[in-house]
């Protein structure tokens, strides 16, 4: 198989891969998941997990399990409900494939996540949880605008993202879609405390006109157009998740509002290869719901 090839195999699972998260609550078949590919249902089978390491059942289900562990950190559903979203037929399939992949059951989650305000101890499969961080934020709620992106996916630790950034750079370059106004926005998909480093996903994106249709390198997306939980936080990206972990487990129970179930963003503020990382700025954003 050439390279292009690759590539272009490459692309359309990412398709496909999208399709399925944004579809979630959907019971979608192999067909439709594997035309989003345009791949043969026949086929896309053996593509998709000699391309992810994953069945499309098992990507499924881990993504529902990655919500339902979330859900069950900032959200207030009885563990049933929870359990059904996720689309178990019952409380105790539910509770099986939890301690499968979380090493505890869903209750007892639930009690650690309010005690440390935050996702509980790391399951094994992951590095130890640094301690939660106390720190003070100004909050404001707002509404962002609709806005169009070209993006790049990167698979992996979000603090290995630099090279979807240069492939997004090279190519919008490439394309002159860089201008004044432009906005660098990151989308990370996956909480680092409940993921496997290796599965996170994580969208590097930037604005671009109207008329930029994307490309089958740099596919564009629809993002914005609702009201975020919105803060600015000074310092190196380390400082990100204890900020994201203040505003959630913190500022969140008092806000009146509920978290919504979509990707929380950062807009990048400047430029980290001109800018000492203690002078970085970046505003994280938080979707939220209507008022309780």
């Amino acid at each position: 198989m050439s390279e292009e090839t690759r590539k272009d195999w490459r692309r359309r699972v990412l398709a496909a891969m999208r399709l399925m998260e944004a579809r979630l609550d959907e019971e979608l078949s192999l067909g439709d998941i594997a035309g989003a590919a345009h791949f043969s249902p026949y086929h896309f089978h053996r593509i998709f997990v000699g391309m992810t390491g994953e069945t499309v059942g098992a990507y499924l289900r881990r993504l529902r399990l990655e919500r339902a562990a979330q859900r069950l950190c900032y959200g207030d559903q009885p563990v049933t409900a929870v359990a059904l979203e996720a689309g178990f037929e019952s409380p105790e399939a539910f509770a099986r494939a939890f301690r499968a992949a979380y090493a505890t059951t869903p209750s007892a989650w639930r009690q650690a996540s309010r005690e440390r305000k935050g996702p509980p101890e790391t399951p094994k499969h992951l590095p130890p949880r640094k301690e939660f961080v106390i720190m003070e934020l100004d909050v404001v709620i707002k509404t962002l605008p609709v806005m169009k992106v070209a993006c790049v996916r990167h698979v992996g630790p979000y603090d290995q993202c630099e090279p979807a950034w240069t492939a997004l750079c090279a190519k919008a370059g490439s394309l002159g879609l860089f201008g004044p106004d432009t906005k660098f926005i990151g989308i990370g998909h996956d909480d680092p405390q409940i993921t496997p480093p290796e599965k996170i996903r994580y969208d590097a994106c930037m604005t671009v006109p109207d008329s930029f249709t994307g490309t089958p390198d740099l596919p564009v997306a629809t993002i914005g157009g609702r009201d975020y939980a919105s803060a600015v936080v000074k310092g190196p990206y380390t400082n990100l998740a204890p900020a994201y972990a203040w505003l959630c487990g913190v500022w969140g129970p008092d806000c009146g509002r509920e978290f919504a179930m979509e990707p929380s963003m950062e807009i990048y503020l400047n430029d980290p290869k001109t800018t000492p990382p203690d002078q970085l700025l970046t505003e994280i954003l938080v979707p939220i719901g209507p008022a309780r």
